[in-house]
């Protein structure tokens, strides 16, 4: 992100905690555009400053590491119709370098952990870092047997049937190849073949691609084989996953392997034994990077002996033997001609600069991002400025500064109200430490055309209602139709109703349906009237209420009922029911006031109204009546000794109480371990029952 962040070594706990949230969705966000949908939303170089703020802020703040932190996330989620494929050995992802001491900091740990100086005896391989598809390939008896991509690094997507369609990748092995082979390697598009691809589909009138890279794996994505082979892929392959035997001791000898095989290999990967020597190759293929038939975006270290591989083994998500050093973003400059305001899926209001159009490494770029209002005010950009620009990625650009700012220049006044034309309100909310924040957000929620239709891809969502036939590209159809328009949740459930009523412009008379697959999709409709409160929760798509919290609610209110009257209680500002949600285990502030804004939003009520009159709405699961804590609202604190936290917390609610993460008038027990501070003094304060974990013991038998 290029706005100006709070300094790690500045932020306050509380403030940490907020980032390491926010920081948290915003990754997830690109992954799943990267690896999910191939269309990255921002530029390599933004989305590495990003992972490392993450760790940065783990670092000083270890005890506030999310249990899904990005940090120990590999890849992204698997992408619907392709069945899945485990990976025998996890596909990581690799650690990054940007800068010749980051390399030196790599190397010199390698010395430091096998516990060696660094005297030039430890040699690594360098090979370019193609902008591709990572896949791994399985061969069985020398039989290519299946092929699957990166995935989340542990599953991935199989693509045997469109990776059997690649010409350079062999179907069979020669002989003395070990009776199991996983080669690992990266699927590409050259250019000139990006480029003739480009022109076919023009002639044909038809839209043109963005870029290698995201052709490449749209390509090999697709479900018809016969697709991917029109396209021509290209492979180059570079390391391993299971092997029943190794044909070599090192790195530079499994390439070599690879070539034996029958497999392209990058004719720029080389041996070296020193940090000059490494800088040095890096330096050479950066210059003739512009020149190279494929796309690279760095280069790739790795220590070439495996026995040493081995010693130095893994981290979470990256191995310690290996690094990529990434090549600086590319640089031009162009005019700004007007600034336009985008509304996103969670109504943040960002504003993309258009310019006259500049070629830079070989693409065309007309807008660049400029992320918020404070970014623009940083960089002291107007309209008709002359800016120069980034690009990395080949996504849309970022502005870096203003080379010039001529006479006529006009400033840009970033709105107050939503774009959307319904006079909603922009507001700007404050993290938990009481910080205004950056973005500015139209407060339409549904009412908002401009989310209207993402939040519509989230209800029907997998963890949400889950309709079968009803997914991104349906929806995408039915919003903009204007026979059957699906523009708020409750039209989902009367489609049928008005597609009965249409006469030869039903659904099953149109493209792409028939009897069949319109009755099959009115039958999902119908079997998700029925519906589990916190799928219910969850599909409403209120800010910072995800799967999680979902259940939490659900569990601690057990019906829509009583949410809905806590929900509105809070909108309304009644202190008594903010205090009994925001004292609900995994609940804070945030949560609350989320739900209080969404509740307190006329569109919003009028559009569950509509909803609720369609569904039947299962009550939570009810836990054990039969128990002496059933019913009861339990805080532990201090230092748990015989069980832990979560162990706590799920014996707890399986007996039928309620767990909360704080104290307040309505806590009936506080369970205390060794260590217990704050909590307990409050307790003791207002007369709640006290006991020790031997004590909790004996009382719930």
């Amino acid at each position: 992100m290029t706005h100006q962040p709070k300094p790690v070594a500045e932020l306050s706990e509380a403030e940490a905690k907020t980032e390491l949230e926010r920081l948290a969705a915003e990754i997830a966000r690109h992954d799943e555009a990267y690896h999910g949908h191939d269309a990255p939303l921002v530029s390599d170089a933004e989305y590495d400053a990003l992972k490392q703020r993450n760790l940065a802020i783990e670092a000083r703040f270890p005890h506030l590491k999310l249990a899904d932190s990005p940090s120990e996330k590999v890849g992204g989620a698997i992408a619907e119709g392709f069945g899945k494929i485990t990976h025998k050995v996890p596909m990581l992802s690799l650690d990054n370098a940007f800068s010749d001491e980051d390399v030196r900091d790599f190397v010199h740990s390698v010395y430091r952990f096998l516990g060696q100086l660094p005297d030039n005896s430890i040699a690594f391989t360098a090979e370019p870092k193609i902008d591709g598809l990572s896949m791994s390939i399985r061969y069985e008896d020398g039989k290519l047997v299946t092929a699957a991509t990166r995935g989340d690094g542990t599953t991935g997507e199989n693509v045997t049937a469109n990776v059997k369609t690649i010409s350079e990748i062999p179907n069979q092995l020669p002989d003395g190849a070990p009776e199991v082979v996983e080669v690992r390697g990266e699927v590409y598009m050259a250019k000139q073949d990006f480029l003739a691809l480009n022109q076919r589909m023009e002639a044909e009138g038809k839209p043109t691609y963005v870029n290698p890279r995201n052709t490449a794996a749209g390509s090999l994505r697709q479900l018809d084989a016969k697709i991917t082979a029109s396209r021509k892929l290209r492979f180059f392959a570079y390391a391993w996953g299971d092997m029943s035997a190794m044909p070599s001791d090192t790195q530079h000898g499994m390439i070599e392997t690879f070539a034996a095989w029958g497999f392209p290999v990058n004719p720029l990967t080389k041996r070296l034994g020193s940090i000059k020597g490494l800088i040095d190759h890096y330096n050479e293929i950066g210059l003739a990077r512009a020149d190279l038939p494929y796309d690279i975006d760095g280069v790739v270290y790795k220590v070439d002996r495996l026995d040493l591989q081995a010693r130095l083994g893994f981290r979470s998500r990256s191995p310690r033997w290996a690094i990529a050093h990434k090549f600086p973003a590319e640089k031009a400059v162009t005019k700004l001609t007007a600034i336009d305001i985008q509304v996103g899926r969670t109504g943040a209001l960002t504003p993309v600069a258009r310019l006259e159009p500049i070629t830079v490494g070989g693409v065309v770029v007309t807008n660049a991002t400029l992320h918020n209002a404070e970014e623009i005010e940083r960089l002291g950009v107007r309209i008709h400025d002359t800016v120069e620009i980034q690009r990395a990625g080949d996504v849309i650009p970022q502005i870096l500064r203003v080379v010039d700012s001529p006479d006529d220049a006009e400033a840009f006044e970033f709105p107050n109200i939503c774009p959307c034309h319904l006079k909603t309100p922009v507001i700007r909310e404050e993290t938990a430490g009481g910080v205004e924040g950056v973005i500015r957000r139209c407060s339409g929620e549904f009412a908002c055309p401009f989310q209207r239709k993402e939040h519509l891809k989230h209800f029907v969502s997998r963890k949400a209602f889950d309709i079968d036939g009803l997914g991104e590209k349906q929806i995408e159809f039915f919003y903009d139709d204007k026979t059957l328009p699906i523009r708020q949740p409750a039209d989902i459930f009367t489609l049928k109703t008005r597609d009965e009523a249409n006469g030869l412009q039903r659904l099953k008379n149109r493209d792409g349906y028939g009897d069949t697959s319109a009755q099959k999709l009115f039958d999902a409709i119908e079997a998700r009237r029925t519906i589990a409160l916190d799928r219910l929760i969850f599909g409403l798509g209120i800010r910072h209420v995800g799967e999680q919290t979902a259940k939490t609610l659900a569990r601690a209110y057990g019906t829509w009922e009583a949410l809905h009257e806590a929900a509105l209680a809070i909108a309304g500002g009644d202190k008594a029911a903010i205090e009994e949600m925001d004292a609900l285990d995994d609940i804070g502030p945030a949560v609350v006031e989320a739900i209080g804004r969404f509740f307190g939003e006329p569109h919003n009520i009028d559009m569950v109204e509509r909803l609720l009159e369609q569904l039947t709405i299962l009550e939570a699961e009810k836990p054990a009546q039969d128990s002496p804590v059933a019913g009861l609202t339990v805080v532990f604190t201090g230092s748990l000794e015989k069980m832990t936290r979560d162990e706590a917390k799920a014996m707890a609610e399986r007996l039928g109480a309620k767990v909360a993460g704080s104290v307040s008038k309505k806590t009936d027990i506080l369970v205390a371990g060794p260590g217990a501070g704050s909590k307990l003094t409050k307790a003791q304060g207002l007369g709640v029952r006290t006991m020790t974990e031997d004590e909790w013991f004996e009382l719930v038998g």
